[in-house]
């Protein structure tokens, strides 16, 4: 069985790999890598047709199958053919998992038929209920939906992460098995993004006593005012390049790439970005940008600035 798995989601995706290897029970040396941004097919149906030095059967993961895909991005140019021929008469000692970070296949294509048809298609995309799937992370601990949610307001949506803070949770808690809301504050890091983004949603909707609600509170974390100004410009800017890249016709993993920022934060980029104009973003850097000019030349002190700078705004 050969597989494709596709979606903006990276944790997901990782987490499918690892089952179908799991699955397969195949050792790490009878497992080969590509990347299809810069390896011709032809060489991957070479490797899978070669009987496996180590194991009776073998793996091949082929990262980049943009071929599955409508993407536009530059990538060498492959002999589809050659696949649709191996896929029609594939090894069923090698099992060859490829894998494209990109939101949709393009149903048109004749490959993406055939694989419909002689392979597994898993999409990995963000999931409609992420309390179910955080509450399935567990495992057998207990958690109540109201923890699930505070830590989610903590650390975020990011899979990865969510994973990364659940299993310092289990860690500590060992034999215990009930997640309390003090574990949940007590073991987790929280997330100055998500403080960062809703103190630019609350100042971009003019909610400006909730907005120094939020400046107080981060401050009262020990957060530098400075640091939340140079964040803040940082964040509108990633914004203003997200929503530009998004109108040229690059997806968001296209993006994540391109910029160099983790997928979580282009996504919510482009969520937030839909209610400000581009000329509002580049009013706010350039007034953010002044305001660490003022503060750093003594005319202002930090905290004034950024009070200064929602209630203004």
């Amino acid at each position: 069985m050969n597989y494709l798995i596709y979606g903006l989601d990276s944790y997901l995706i990782k987490k499918e790999i690892d089952k179908i290897k799991k699955s397969k029970k195949i050792s790490d040396l009878s497992i080969s890598k590509y990347d299809l941004e810069n390896t011709l097919i032809e060489e991957v149906i070479d490797d899978a047709t070669t009987v496996s030095l180590f194991d009776e059967e073998k793996m091949i993961i082929c990262d980049n199958a943009y071929m599955f895909t409508a993407s536009t991005k530059k990538i060498i140019e492959q002999n589809v053919k050659v696949l649709e021929n191996y896929i029609e008469n594939t090894n069923n000692l090698c099992t060859i998992i490829f894998v494209v970070n990109y939101e949709k296949l393009d149903e048109r294509k004749k490959i993406v038929k055939s694989f419909k048809k002689n392979c597994k298609i898993i999409e990995c995309n963000s999931i409609d209920k992420i309390e179910n799937y955080v509450k399935k992370m567990f495992d057998n601990y207990s958690i109540n939906l109201s923890e699930i949610n505070l830590l989610i307001d903590r650390v975020g949506n990011d899979l990865s992460i969510l994973d990364q803070e659940i299993e310092k949770i289990k860690t500590y808690k060992n034999d215990d098995l009930q997640i309390t809301k003090e574990d949940i504050i007590n073991l987790t890091e929280k997330s100055i993004d998500n403080d960062i983004f809703h103190l630019i949603e609350n100042i971009v909707n003019k909610n400006k006593d909730k907005a120094l609600e939020s400046l107080r509170e981060m401050i009262k974390l020990k957060e530098e005012p400075i640091k939340i100004i140079i964040m803040l410009a940082n964040q509108f800017r990633l914004i203003y390049q997200a929503k530009g890249l998004y109108k040229l016709g690059y997806t968001e993993a296209d993006i994540s790439k391109m910029l160099k920022v983790h997928p979580y934060r282009i996504k919510l980029s482009l969520s937030k970005g839909r209610g400000i104009t581009d000329e509002l973003l580049l009013k706010y850097i350039e007034k953010l940008a002044d305001l660490d000019y003022k503060i750093k030349s003594g005319e202002i002190s930090s905290s004034l600035a950024l009070e200064m700078f929602i209630l203004e705004n």
